[in-house]
């Protein structure tokens, strides 16, 4: 306390001297040409430097936002960055979204907002703000989980289904049963029909023809996780699945299966350290309608994470055949991967042929070493 009043009275004694030095300086300007030099004041140098903290916070918040009247420009990749990508600023765009995500009573049970939550995400608001309440959880939780990541049936007792249409994974395995019928999705894994197809021992053959490990591993858009099971059960690598809730409880899925679900959108930073993963694959979720700027992000970003030697895996990629090659193949092109494998056939259902769209299946891998 008693250094505090002390601190507060020196810098009050600093400010009272300086203002009577200005006034002395003003006067003695007016009276002759030549004014008489300032007496010297002893200022203790722990008050200099908080003066000048204060100067330098005060000048930063009054300097003008204009780019003319900028000294230090902001890099174009982090402005670029901050319109695709969502590193929370996105939120203020959406100021009644937020409003509602955040109108709740704190220290009590969550609002079942999933729906808003999902909004807010994929509208760049993420990580979305912490709230002060609970996780609503379901009212008659299952007492057991299968240990088998290919269950004859996922227990509905593990979903809150208030959100959406479908009241069970029976509905959804009969309403989307490319992701929700499990085996149907392992076998198309795991089979050989054309150039497109890669197998997973396929895969796994190549990696170990290189002396490459396949330990860990990031499946982007992996639905309801069939990619992450079949590689933990038959070769005991762990894959992360990054999935969205969109109109089906697919993060649930993947975390009833005793897999990992990462809730994060296509623009979000791959949650894990650098030069860690031996693998990551793209699956369904990343093709043309990715707006360019986010899709080259994010190959850095796989980039980034991918260990020396490591692999990126594009299955089934698909996009206007005249943009794989003068966008998307340079595009990639630009990461310097090795080509393990460079496969593209037409596309053939009618938004395909309408559209003139083809299909990628890639391996690349990473350099050993830059």
């Amino acid at each position: 306390m008693a250094f505090t009043m002390g601190f507060n009275f020196l810098l009050l004694l600093a400010m009272a001297a300086t203002n009577l030095l200005s006034l002395y300086h003003l006067s003695s300007t007016f009276q002759s040409p030549k004014p008489s030099p300032p007496v010297p004041i002893h200022i203790p140098q722990h008050l200099l430097r908080h003066l000048n903290d204060i100067r330098a916070t005060i000048n930063h918040l009054t300097a003008s936002t204009s780019d003319s009247k900028r000294t230090s420009p902001v890099p174009h990749d982090l402005v670029l960055h901050s319109q695709v990508a969502p590193i929370a600023s996105s939120c203020h765009r959406h100021p009644y979204l937020l409003r509602r995500y955040m109108n709740y009573t704190p220290f009590s049970t969550c609002p079942y907002d999933l729906d808003l939550q999902e909004t807010l995400i994929l509208n760049g608001c993420h990580p979305l703000p912490r709230r002060r309440c609970f996780s609503k959880t379901p009212p008659k939780p299952t007492s057991s989980l299968p240990l088998n990541p290919f269950p004859t049936a996922l227990p509905d007792s593990y979903v809150i289904w208030t959100k959406y249409s479908c009241k069970s994974f029976a509905c959804l395995l009969q309403n989307n049963p490319i992701d929700f019928d499990l085996n149907a999705r392992r076998s198309s894994l795991l089979k050989y029909a054309s150039e497109l197809d890669l197998p997973v021992n396929r895969f796994m053959q190549l990696a170990k023809s290189a002396n490459s490990v396949i330990r860990l591993g990031i499946d982007i858009g992996g639905g309801t996780g069939t990619f992450a099971a079949l590689m933990k059960i038959f070769y005991n690598v762990t894959m992360l699945t990054t999935t969205l809730n969109v109109n089906a409880p697919y993060s649930e899925a993947v975390a009833a299966r005793g897999l990992v679900p990462l809730h994060v959108p296509l623009q979000q930073r791959l949650p894990v350290f650098d030069g860690t993963m031996d693998l990551v694959r793209c699956g369904r979720a990343v093709n043309r309608w990715i707006p360019l700027p986010v899709m080259e992000f994010m190959f850095y970003d796989v980039d980034r994470v991918l260990r020396g030697g490591g692999y990126l895996w594009l299955d089934r990629f698909f996009s206007k055949a005249m943009d794989l090659e003068e966008v998307y193949e340079p595009m990639i092109g630009k990461l310097g991967y090795k080509k393990v494998k460079w496969a593209v056939a037409n596309k053939t259902d009618p938004s395909g042929l309408k559209n003139g769209e083809v299909y990628l299946t890639a391996v690349l891998q990473k350099p050993v070493s830059r």
